[in-house]
């Protein structure tokens, strides 16, 4: 089993930045994909960014594309997402959710499906002024 920790959010001007970190526990963590996406009040969860942890392939949605980049340190269990230029309409609540172990497919799709994580954190909020 693995467990995940979101920490980082904040409040911050348009055009300013913020690095959330995902913690992740237990020894198949860094075998899965990891997905970074954000619920806003009112709104659907929306997917943000993955990256399978073995290969370090990531993708992003086109809302996030050039400004966001998500990484991660194998060593610390950690995964990174750098939010940079952001917008308003990046207020939400930030979330990191973790696929199967070993399960490359789970980062296939470009939608996010709740129902493909094996578990998600409580999450971090992010408030974006303008």
């Amino acid at each position: 089993q693995v467990q995940l920790a979101e920490s980082g959010g904040g409040s911050v001007p348009a055009g300013g930045s913020l690095r959330l970190s995902c913690a992740g526990s237990g020894a198949t963590f860094i075998r899965r994909c990891i997905r970074w996406f954000r619920q806003a009040p009112g709104k659907v969860h929306e997917g943000v960014a993955h990256i399978y942890l073995p290969s370090g392939v990531t993708s992003y949605s086109d809302s996030v594309k050039g400004r966001f980049t998500i990484s991660q340190d194998k060593d610390k269990k950690v995964v990174y997402l750098q939010m940079n230029d952001l917008k308003p309409e990046d207020t939400a609540m930030y979330y990191c959710g973790a696929g199967r172990p070993w399960a490359p497919e789970d980062c296939d799709s470009e939608v996010l499906n709740l129902e493909s994580l094996s578990t998600w954190g409580e999450g971090t909020q992010v408030t974006v002024s303008s």
